[in-house]
């Protein structure tokens, strides 16, 4: 990442509630000799124009362009939000020509000089012509198309084409040539049908009915999954750019950094508090990542660790934000409108296992310091409380705001709008984090970059969609999968783990979810899950493209911005992340997600919190001492017992004859747990720490004499 970037990141106000040395890691982060420096000063849409075109007379036009488009894009979204004036079919069609417009203006076809050359601007130029043709045209004919509806006649399928066309390019663009490939792949699926063997082949659909079906059907493009975007989750990232630019990231950081930073390896704690806080509200690892990380990551590296690592936890950090109500990305709010059930209620179910997910990447953070002897931040360099809450204690009035409007049921995107308005007028109030023409337009320019990839991904996604609903491979695979099983509901869910790894090698998580969700969720509910259940195990599953290798997304900018490593960065932001692969068998196999009585559920996170400290301990080999290799191995077994009880049952009865209550299972799981954390607690009472990994040399007489004046 360029230091230009991490500057736009990383925005100036409401600094001054952080100390000078925390303010210095700001602009500290480390860089490779050519990085290029921007002047900071230089407004958002012209620094977009100058990507897109390079200098010259013609960028600063452009740059204009940008901005006029994106208040247009903006303006539009509040404007629906405000009157529901226009139906959902033209409120999408409008936002998808404005999203497909800035795609072609701001993000080049190559990252060669040619993509930013003239020529290809001209290319661009037709293709936006195009996209007005194609997202006018069924406004236009909307009472004709309803009157022929499934009758299509040629100029119908022939725009779907060139529709579908464009969206492929803009998705190869914003979120890479994987998900395109995907989509093509299942159109040929569509096509082909009859060419494929068994359960798979079907009677195939021609070019004109496929093209008709995706691009004026109800499924298809222009469907739910892009609805969702356009509806609510565009105000809800537009409340994040007001934070953004308003401070409220910096009274987050300061905030986490009071509350963890004397603790050992506190500059991680507070990366860990901070990016809950911060990405519980703007809902997106990558923004997330990229606000918080040129603070974090630095502090991280001085007190001792490696910088692999501090962009690894600042990864898994930043991509809980997504899982941890109250907004939790744009994936819940599909979950709620795919499945009827209040968003509300989605954010209620959703706390406990958010908290249980930070909790786990809190405590490997915390062991990793305490086997290095790590010390915690002097009180120079935290922050001072009573200064950060005096600084920014207006930021939490519209949080809570919008925390009280979902849960009185209000609808996600007026309670999102009346937020947005709220921060907006708290913000102006106070000189701290008052805005200038120049913030307002920025704010705009933000929200509309950062949708792009997401409204691209979602309205292919409606392809897919589509697809499955014309074939019936949903069912199909449905089938396959508890058949190829034997019912097995363990290794239903190891598929659907490693079918959302493959799927995240190349898709964002709001498309992975989508498409896991038609393909597998079927599968799942066959086996006796509820449908919230369901979703909610796909969704967490489709977190694990920001932070698993070969393609982890929030860690490779984590990784800029540390200047390390992205594979390495990858692995330990993969080895931080482990709760989001343990907690969802909680899900499947207990009270987690209040699907039980209050005693059940109290009983289920108990024992769940316990049996991640069981998956720690048994990972790392340490507590607050060395774990001796067979305790390692009894630790694995106990954790994985109390995930999954209810198929240890099953297996005892086929291994044994004999029936032994689940119940049983996590209880003596639990218990083994338990007593190896007292011997490790006596043990350290009694002999002290053990440091397995000593710091580095030119750390080690820092975090020496700052270990020293720690209290035992």
């Amino acid at each position: 990442m360029s230091q230009s970037a991490v500057e736009e990141a990383a925005e100036r106000h409401g600094a001054q509630l952080l100390p000078e040395e925390l303010r210095r890691m700001n602009t500290g982060v480390d860089q490779d000799d050519d990085s290029e420096e921007t002047d900071s000063d230089t407004p958002l849409w012209h620094r977009l124009a100058e990507q897109r075109v390079g200098t010259g007379g013609f960028q600063k036009l452009l740059g204009w362009i940008i901005l006029a488009l994106a208040l247009g894009l903006g303006g539009f979204q509040i404007y629906i939000g405000v009157t529901y004036s226009l139906d959902a079919r033209q409120q999408r069609l409008i936002h998808l020509l404005f999203v497909l417009t800035l795609i072609f203006l701001t993000v080049p076809a190559f990252k060669n000089k040619f993509g930013r050359s003239v020529p290809m601007l001209l290319v661009d130029l037709g293709l936006i012509a195009a996209a007005v043709v194609v997202s006018v045209y069924p406004i236009v004919n909307a009472a004709e198309l309803a009157r022929r509806a499934g009758a299509y006649e040629t100029t119908d399928w022939v725009l779907g084409l060139v529709m579908t066309v464009l969206l492929l390019e803009a998705t190869r663009r914003t979120v890479g040539w994987f998900m395109s490939v995907l989509v093509l792949f299942f159109m040929f699926y569509a096509w082909a049908g009859p060419w494929f063997p068994g359960d798979f082949g079907h009677r195939g659909a021609t070019i004109e009915r496929l093209s008709s079906y995706v691009y004026l059907g109800n499924d298809g493009i222009l469907g739910l999954t892009l609805g969702v975007v356009v509806t609510f989750v565009f105000i809800f990232v537009l409340f994040g750019a007001v934070l953004q630019k308003t401070g409220g990231g910096n009274f987050f950081i300061g905030l986490a950094f009071c509350l963890t930073g004397r603790s050992p390896g506190g500059p991680a704690k507070g990366a860990v508090v901070g990016s809950a806080m911060m990405g519980s509200i703007s809902g997106t690892a990558l923004g997330n990542v990229a606000t918080t990380g040129p603070f974090t990551i630095p502090m991280m590296k001085k007190v001792g660790y490696k910088k692999e690592e501090a962009a690894g936890v600042e990864a898994a950090a930043s991509t809980g934000g997504q899982i941890l109500p109250p907004i939790m990305g744009a994936g819940a709010f599909l979950i709620a409108e795919r499945t009827g059930i209040p968003y509300a209620d989605i954010v209620l179910v959703s706390i406990i296992p958010a908290l249980m997910y930070f909790g786990t990447v809190y405590l490997f953070v915390d062991i990793k310091a305490r086997k290095r002897g790590m010390a915690g931040m002097t009180k120079e360099q935290l922050p001072v409380l009573k200064e950060v809450m005096k600084g920014g204690w207006h930021f939490l009035a519209p949080l809570v705001l919008l925390i009280v409007l979902l849960l009185q049921y209000v609808p996600p995107g007026r309670a999102g709008l009346y937020a947005t308005g709220a921060l907006f007028i708290v913000a102006m109030l106070r000189g701290i984090s008052r805005l200038s023409l120049k913030d307002m337009g920025e704010v705009f320019v933000i929200a509309a970059r950062n949708t792009l990839p997401v409204s691209a991904a979602c309205a292919i996604a409606g392809i897919i969609v589509g697809v499955v609903g014309l074939t019936g491979l949903g069912l199909v695979i449905s089938d396959v999968l508890v058949s190829a099983f034997a019912g097995s509901l363990l290794l239903t869910l190891i598929m659907v783990a490693l079918a959302s790894l493959l799927l995240g090698v190349g898709l964002p998580v709001t498309a992975s979810y989508v498409v896991l969700i038609i393909l597998a969720g079927p599968a799942l509910q066959e086996l006796g899950l509820a449908v919230i259940v369901t979703h909610l195990i796909v969704y967490w599953y489709s977190q694990d493209s920001n932070v698993t290798p070969p393609v982890a997304l929030a860690a490779f900018v984590a990784a800029g911005i540390a200047n390390s490593s992205p594979m390495k960065s990858a692995f330990h932001a993969w080895i931080f992340a482990k709760g989001l692969y343990f907690i969802p068998l909680m899900f499947a196999y207990s009270a987690l997600l209040m699907t039980g009585p209050p005693s059940e559920v109290v009983i289920a996170t108990i024992t769940g919190c316990i049996s991640l400290v069981a998956v720690a301990m048994a990972i790392e080999g340490y507590l607050v001492r060395k774990v001796p290799g067979w305790q390692r191995i009894v630790l694995a077994i106990s954790g994985f017992m109390v995930m999954t009880a209810p198929e240890w049952t099953g297996w005892t009865e086929s291994l044994f004859g004999a029936h032994v209550g689940s119940p049983v299972f996590v209880w003596a799981g639990t218990a083994v747990t338990c007593v190896f954390v007292a011997l490790q607690l006596i043990q350290h009472k009694r002999f002290g720490p053990q440091i397995i990994e000593p710091v580095s040399p030119k750390n080690e007489a820092t975090a020496s004499a700052e270990a020293a004046r720690q209290p035992a």
